[in-house]
Formats: structure tokens, C-alpha cells, sequence
């Protein structure tokens, strides 16, 4: 016997869209990418938070370089090396 999912907590939303966003949130229910227009929407708006977090990640690091002496740059930049070279093998989209 199988065991239920448990019900992720829900805000009710509504609203409404342009005919193509609609089209394309059908088109990810169509292709199996979600199972509802709701489901489709967490998933894009779950893409779009990964986004603004690498932007502000992004960001958040080159003012750090800016600001950092020279003797600290090279320890990051060695210090990046070895991580690129460890990280070589990881696939960011499907670890985040």
C-alpha cells in the first residue's frame, strides 16, 4: 500500500494572465512538466527566485572584489582555482 504526499500549504491566487502566458503554462502541463497551472507556476517563479539569487549573489561578489586588497585577491584567486577544479564535475541547474 502506497503512502500519500503530504499537502504542501497553499495561498489561494487569483488573477489573470495573457493568452499566451496561459498557452504556455498549458503547454507545461501538456509536455508533463506540471500537473497544474498552479504547479506550473511555482515552477517558473521557483526558476525565477534561483535567478534573482544568483543576480544578487553575483553582484554581492564583485563589490566584494572591488573593495578587496591585493594580498586577499590572490588568496581568493588561488583559492578559486582549487575550487573550480573540484567543482568541475558538478552540475549547478540540478544541485540547486
Amino acid at each position: 500500500m502506497g503512502t500519500t504526499a503530504p499537502k504542501m500549504s497553499r495561498t489561494k491566487l487569483s488573477t489573470t494572465v495573457s493568452p499566451e502566458t496561459h498557452e504556455f503554462l498549458e503547454r507545461m502541463i501538456a509536455r508533463g512538466d506540471a500537473a497544474t497551472v498552479a504547479e506550473a507556476l511555482d515552477i517558473i517563479v521557483g526558476r525565477m527566485r534561483q535567478l534573482d539569487n544568483r543576480r544578487r549573489l553575483a553582484e554581492a561578489t564583485a563589490k566584494y572584489f572591488a573593495q578587496v586588497d591585493s594580498r586577499a585577491a590572490r588568496e581568493e584567486g588561488e583559492l578559486a582555482k582549487d575550487m573550480a577544479s573540484a567543482a568541475n564535475t558538478i552540475d549547478f541547474d540540478t544541485e540547486i
